[in-house]
């Protein structure tokens, strides 16, 4: 785990972590939605964490997204770019 990676308590469903801008629209609308769902995950705004720890943070990003594009949600390995509420969804097992 980063340096800057958060924790919110929740119910586990799985491993999730994401990736984000703190002032990102789809970002805080991803924080949001998992929120709402009520499932435990780690973030960190990437943005907020100094130089060095950025890169390394982007290079992580990177190995599943590679345009290394904002929020990037990984979850039990699945690696989901963007704001994709659906996608998230059904990752966390609220779906089809």
């Amino acid at each position: 785990m980063c340096v800057g990676m958060k924790h919110v308590d929740g119910e586990h469903r799985g491993e999730v972590k994401l990736y984000a801008l703190s002032t990102c629209l789809w970002c805080m609308r991803t924080k949001k939605l998992l929120d709402s769902l009520g499932v435990e995950y780690s973030y960190v705004d990437v943005d907020l964490q100094d130089e060095e720890e950025q890169k390394k943070i982007v290079e992580k990003v990177r190995q599943c997204n590679r345009l290394g594009s904002f929020p990037t949600t990984v979850i039990d390995g699945r690696c989901i770019a963007g704001y994709k509420e659906d996608a998230i969804r059904e990752a966390l097992g609220y779906g089809p």
